[in-house]
């Protein structure tokens, strides 16, 4: 089946998507529980791709980066930024309109995910097995130094969105 790569990576956006949801609470409640499975296998998950599939494409493509690597990776870091301080509502906010974005660019039928079965080939096995023996990424505390909301500001900016315009 040539698309289990994608299959793979897009039930993990699914399974993150919910997450992100259930920490989130009706009554303004933050499941700290959800939230910490979701910033761990959120981190994880960029891993993956910063990793694994962005330098395959790139091999594979005899040194020509996925198209739309150097956005992906800013996004990344605006979604690595965006989960050092403490989780609010602006914080999901932001996180979820990135990622609406974010998950069009690499599920699409030109998304990373398809691009990278054309490109891999019988190769993909090799990819899949390598995603399941990702390790976990080490999550540190929530920092709460005032210049972290400053630095995350930046890290969003560099992204393409304004993180001021979300209201908490």
């Amino acid at each position: 089946m040539t698309d289990q790569l994608s299959s793979l990576f897009v039930g993990d956006h699914r399974r993150l998507e919910i997450l992100l949801d259930r920490s989130f609470q009706v009554d303004g409640q933050i499941d700290e529980r959800a939230y910490s499975e979701f910033r761990s296998g959120l981190l994880r998950h960029i891993g993956m791709e910063e990793k694994i599939l962005l330098p395959a494409i790139k091999q594979a493509q005899n040194g020509l980066p996925y198209p739309f690597a150097e956005t992906l990776r800013l996004e990344h870091g605006a979604f690595a930024a965006l989960l050092v301080p403490p989780p609010s509502k602006k914080i999901a906010q932001v996180i979820r309109t990135i990622m609406n974005h974010h998950n069009e660019l690499e599920e699409g039928e030109d998304g990373l995910y398809a691009v990278c079965e054309r490109f891999m080939g019988s190769q993909v096995q090799d990819l899949i097995a390598q995603t399941h023996n990702y390790p976990e990424v080490p999550v540190m505390p929530h920092a709460h130094d005032s210049n972290i909301l400053e630095a995350t500001r930046r890290a969003v900016a560099r992204a393409g969105y304004d993180f001021d315009q979300f209201t908490e």
